[in-house]
């Protein structure tokens, strides 16, 4: 695929209410959340979709953690803008109680509520998430954006047993999409609203080397990308290379360990929100369409850097 050109996909499942947080389960089915319908959800091979567990608010990135449960950030939810195009968020909704990280028992679809707070400073939108060798996982807060004003966001590392939460990055605006390098000495951000891609030079579970003063928030800008390009998710694959969703240019930019865009492959979407790898050897590229409502699948050059507690 070269840049620029169309990816060549197959739709897996359609009529989804704003998926996202994608995983490609090894047995072969596939977990998505639905945002705007507040489940956690499984598509089976034949594209059935059941749901798993009703979360409420707006469950956003998920990720398997060590004990096999489902870890999902609940962004609170949003208001709803529908069209002839689908769905779109359009911001803070009335009624919102905050956000909040819950796990999910895929067997029996029980969740629980792990955190909701760093001390008394309340989580606002937690959005996507990533665990590391250790057992612990990184997340990022987005926060919520109202008529006249919005949050700022930032990046937390917690455990599972729901002992520790920490403030590791602040501020950032509308951190998105968080990935760690093979090596996990790097942590990989990507900033919505700036279409940034930022990285952070890890020093040991939960804690950076912080870059001094003119980062705006201790970490090193890898890419960012021209015109009305926002980002989203993300993953990384076997040869190092960041894989980001892109809004309103919909698809998929390939960006090279050296901050290069190798390539975008664009998908009829301009909500193309998230990506993970799964399938034979983690060649298949599992992406979320949201406005439209469909989870597609595309091959993909490079195999998916396999991830902790579900692929190895």
């Amino acid at each position: 695929m070269k840049r620029g050109e169309s990816g060549q996909f197959r739709v897996i499942a359609s009529g989804l209410r704003f998926p996202e947080g994608p995983i490609a389960l090894p047995q072969g089915d596939l977990l998505v959340v639905e945002i705007e319908r507040g489940t956690l959800s499984r598509v089976g091979p034949d594209g059935r979709v059941s749901v798993v567990a009703v979360l409420g608010g707006g469950p956003n990135g998920a990720a398997i953690g060590p004990d096999g449960l489902c870890y999902v950030c609940n962004n609170g939810g949003f208001k709803w803008h529908r069209d002839a195009d689908g769905m779109r968020p359009v911001g803070q909704p009335d009624g919102y109680d905050g956000g909040r990280i819950e796990r999910v028992n895929l067997e029996t679809g029980h969740s629980e509520v792990l955190y909701r707070a760093i001390g008394e400073r309340g989580l606002r939108g937690p959005n996507d998430i990533v665990f590391d060798r250790q057992g612990g996982f990184w997340f990022t807060d987005a926060g919520k954006a109202r008529d006249r004003d919005m949050d700022r966001g930032g990046i937390y590392y917690a455990k599972t047993d729901g002992s520790s939460i920490a403030e590791v990055v602040y501020p950032m605006f509308a951190p998105n999409g968080i990935a760690l390098s093979a090596n996990e000495d790097k942590l990989y951000v990507s900033e919505t609203h700036t279409g940034r891609l930022w990285w952070f030079e890890l020093d040991g579970p939960g804690s950076i080397r912080r870059q001094a003063f003119p980062s705006p928030n201790g970490g090193t800008l890898m890419a960012g990308l021209p015109g009305l390009q926002m980002m989203d998710s993300l993953a990384v694959d076997a040869a190092g290379n960041v894989c980001v969703a892109i809004l309103f240019n919909g698809g998929i930019a390939v960006i090279s360990p050296a901050g290069d865009l190798v390539r975008h492959v664009a998908l009829p979407d301009v909500f193309t929100t998230n990506i993970c790898f799964g399938g034979a050897g983690l060649k298949t590229a599992y992406v979320t369409l949201s406005q439209s409502g469909r989870l597609v699948a595309l091959d993909w050059p490079d195999p998916g850097l396999p991830l902790n507690f579900l692929n190895r």
